[in-house]
């Protein structure tokens, strides 16, 4: 933890994991674990690209990372309580 790139990967990824964890106890099946595979590989290479001085492809990805979370999981998403 030295960087400001392995934070926000850190940060990135313990939202990702929050938000599964929500949507793994939810009554209805929301969306797959597969959903979650590219953000986590967002944050893994982002963090390397910005560890090894690749600073715009990092902060590229980081935001591709997040975008992807905001569109395809949605994660201010109501689920239906079956009430």
């Amino acid at each position: 933890m030295e960087t400001v790139y392995d934070w926000v990967s850190i940060l990135i990824f313990a939202g990702l994991v929050t938000l599964f964890l929500q949507r793994s106890i939810a009554e209805t099946e929301v969306d797959s674990i597969w959903h979650y595979l590219p953000p986590a590989l967002g944050c893994a290479i982002g963090n390397q690209l910005g560890n090894n001085d690749w600073p715009v492809p990092a902060v590229t990805l980081f935001l591709a990372t997040l975008a992807y979370i905001w569109y395809v999981l949605k994660p201010g998403r109501v689920q239906n309580s079956g009430d």
